[in-house]
């Protein structure tokens, strides 16, 4: 099972009923962040989950509504008593920004690793994350982020027998061990059927509407989308600053068909976005006007027989 909590959908400046930029995702006892603008820890309070088990962080871009909440939340964790290392991901020059912000949060218990992304692409593995980055159109450089959850094929008790895999050693394999039995080399793959399908959520916030966008989205179990203006007339300023309306974005998600889109990123000028939310629905009818700790419980495809 994959939670998700849309902790706060704001952009520019934080409101009394909205918080900046912040998003995040649990697993396995894990946590995963994404941007951390200010109220976030103030929104993950609200929703009454921990600080204590993020073990990455990942930005979108360098903007202080997505980063601006990073030292007080390093500094929560550290009081937590928090010992594991802290991975943050984000745009080339990621460390020279969160040391200069370190600056007010000095000493940490805890290690902090930093994974600058440089190509337009990138692929990740942390704890039970798929991490896909990918490069959108910013005014500054800014990716969007596909977090998936993979589920491997169900055991085959045929497939382990044909190829003659020592009983002993079944279960081990299949919770993804390689082993080296008796010279001979078992991998997963002998035991397991075909891969299932698993869980993905993209994220992206600060960009104009691009391709790679709709094909990271592609059949996600939820797409979550930038929609910095619902009011007519807004277009040419969405092309000057480089967002995008709740109707780019719906056309995103009619190219993506994911089984469900939530707006986010609002101007605060855009008090109650749920009000245009039927003429987004028009174009992408799974469309959500998503206001601060917004969740879903992701949970894989149930099967046949099961």
């Amino acid at each position: 099972m994959l939670d998700i909590c849309l902790l706060g959908t704001g952009g520019m400046m934080p409101l009394p009923y909205r918080w900046l930029t912040s998003m995040m995702a649990r697993c396995d006892g894990s946590s995963l962040l994404i941007d951390c603008g200010e109220g976030t820890q103030i929104a993950l309070k609200e929703k009454g989950w921990s600080p204590k088990p993020i073990d990455v962080i990942c930005f979108t871009h360098f903007h202080a509504d997505h980063i601006s909440g990073l030292p007080g939340l390093l500094l929560t964790m550290g009081n937590a008593e928090r010992t594991e290392p802290l991975t943050l991901i984000g745009p080339k020059g990621l460390k020279r920004v969160a040391d200069a912000l370190r600056i007010i949060a000095p000493e940490l218990p805890f290690e902090i690793r930093y994974l600058e992304l440089s190509e337009p692409r990138e692929q990740l593995r942390m704890g039970p994350y798929h991490i896909d980055a990918f490069r959108v159109n910013h005014r500054v450089v800014c990716y969007g982020y596909c977090i998936s959850i993979p589920r491997a094929g169900r055991f085959d008790v045929e497939r382990a027998k044909s190829q003659n895999v020592p009983m002993k050693i079944w279960s081990r394999l299949q919770k993804g061990e390689h082993i080296l039995l008796d010279g001979v080399h078992y991998t997963p793959d002998m035991v397991l059927g075909e891969a299932r399908r698993g869980l993905k959520v993209v994220y992206c916030t600060d960009t104009r509407p691009v391709p790679v966008i709709a094909e990271y989205a592609s059949q996600a179990d939820l797409f979550i989308c930038e929609g910095m203006y619902g009011e007519e007339g807004k277009e040419a300023k969405a092309r000057e600053y480089k967002h995008m309306t709740f109707y780019e974005a719906a056309k995103l998600a009619r190219e993506a068909q994911p089984k469900e889109m939530w707006l986010t990123h609002y101007s605060p000028s855009l008090t109650r976005p749920e009000e245009f939310i039927d003429k987004v629905k028009d174009i992408f009818p799974q469309s959500i006007a998503a206001r601060d700790g917004r969740t879903a419980e992701l949970e894989f495809d149930e099967e046949p027989g099961i």
